[in-house]
C-alpha cells in the first residue's frame, strides 16, 4: 500500500505527460547527485575510480600506439619485426584502451564494459599465452583487484539509487 502511494507521488511531482518514462537511461552516465541536492557518496567514488582508470587506461593505450609507431623502441624490437600474434595483440590493446578511457571518463555504462573487456583481456593473455606479451603474475593480480574494487564501488553506488 505504502510504495503504491509512493508511485502516485512521483506521478504527481513530475507530472501527467511524464507518469511512464520510458526513456532509455543505460545510455546517460553516472549521476552523482540526487534531484533534491544531496551528493551520493558511493557514486562520486565510483566516478572518482573510473576518472582514474581512465588515465591509466589512455596511458595504457598511448604506450601501446607508441609500440605500434616505434616511439622509444630499438631497431631490432621494432613493430614489423615481431610476430604477428604480438602485432594483433597489441593493435588490440592499444584500440581497446583508448576507447575504454573515453567511456569511462564519461562515467558511462559502456565504457566500463570496455575497460572490464580489456583488463580481462589482457590477464587472459598473460596468462594463457605468455609467449604474446609474457607472463606478469603480479601486474595480473593487481588488474584482478581493480576489478574488484571496481565491482564492490558499483555494487555500494547500486545501493544508493533504490529505483
Amino acid at each position: 500500500m505504502r510504495a503504491a502511494s509512493e508511485q502516485t507521488e512521483q506521478v504527481e511531482r513530475r507530472g501527467p505527460d511524464r507518469a511512464l518514462d520510458t526513456s532509455p537511461r543505460g545510455m546517460e552516465p553516472v549521476h552523482t547527485e540526487e534531484a533534491d541536492g544531496t551528493a551520493m557518496r558511493w557514486t562520486a567514488r565510483l566516478v572518482l575510480f573510473l576518472r582514474v582508470m581512465a588515465a591509466v587506461s589512455m596511458l595504457k593505450g598511448l604506450y601501446h600506439w607508441a609500440q605500434v609507431c616505434g616511439i622509444f623502441v630499438s631497431p631490432e624490437s621494432a613493430f614489423e619485426n615481431r610476430t604477428v600474434v604480438w602485432q594483433a595483440a597489441t593493435v588490440f590493446f592499444a584500440v581497446i584502451d583508448l576507447v575504454a578511457a573515453v567511456g569511462l571518463w564519461l562515467a558511462a555504462a559502456w565504457g566500463a564494459v570496455i575497460w572490464l573487456t580489456s583488463v580481462t583481456s589482457m590477464i587472459a593473455v598473460d596468462l594463457f599465452f605468455p609467449q604474446v606479451f609474457g607472463s606478469d603474475v603480479f601486474l595480473d593480480l593487481f588488474q584482478g583487484c581493480l576489478l574488484a574494487v571496481y565491482l564492490w564501488l558499483a555494487l555500494k553506488a547500486a545501493q544508493e539509487h533504490p529505483n
